[in-house]
């Protein structure tokens, strides 16, 4: 992708030659009608769960309460174990979302069990970025939990914070629980490419 002149934004298509064409933001939104593709523009938070879409990683699994249980959609449920993650009573236990690409992060929600122990997110630290150093808890830091009451959600506004991998991390000894993650955001690059097949006797 590259600019065009002024502020216009361009993307590239081949043309029946093969050769590279630009593509003026005003022709991009006649093409996305026309083939009915979807972009963002101007920044627009995406109304989309990010999380949805990625995968979950923890320090230990508890039973079957596995990582992925946390971004599997349900807030809540009448078995919290086939929802929530949990991780085994340790020291720092964490918990990593791999959204698998690059996001401006503006929004992350986070929902506690209902059932019982609610202080397992207490004191729980928001990390993003793109680093998995220490298993990517040194990333910058965009919030922390303080008493989330048995069943209900947190938001956290992060600001536009840039990365691919979201981290929750309890840095003491306890056991870390989620029930669900939620992240929203644009996409940190917006690049589409169209291949346009040469229709036949092309003059």
């Amino acid at each position: 992708m590259r600019k065009g002149l002024g502020s216009s934004l361009t993307e590239e298509r081949r043309s029946p030659v093969g050769v590279l064409m630009p593509v003026f933001s005003h022709e991009l939104h006649h093409l996305i009608q026309t083939f009915g593709l979807a972009a963002v523009y101007g920044g627009k938070v995406l109304s989309e769960n990010l999380a949805l879409k990625g995968t979950a990683v923890q320090s230990s699994t508890f039973s079957t309460w596995w990582a992925s249980n946390a971004i599997d959609g349900i807030r809540y449920a009448p078995g919290p174990a086939s929802t929530c993650s949990h991780t085994d009573n340790e020291l720092s236990p964490w918990w990593r979302l791999d959204l698998l690409d690059s996001y401006h992060i503006y929004n992350v929600t986070i929902t506690n069990r209902v059932d019982c122990c609610p202080e397992r997110t207490t004191g729980e630290e928001i990390r993003i970025g793109n680093s998995l150093e220490n298993n990517g808890n040194n990333n910058p830091r965009c919030g922390v939990t303080s008493s989330l009451p048995a069943g209900s959600s947190v938001s956290f506004s992060c600001g536009g914070m840039e990365g691919r991998y979201v981290n929750m991390y309890l840095p003491n000894i306890q056991a870390l629980a989620l029930c669900e993650v939620e992240v929203y955001g644009t996409v940190k690059k917006q690049v589409i490419r169209m291949q346009v097949k040469a229709a036949e006797n092309v003059e």
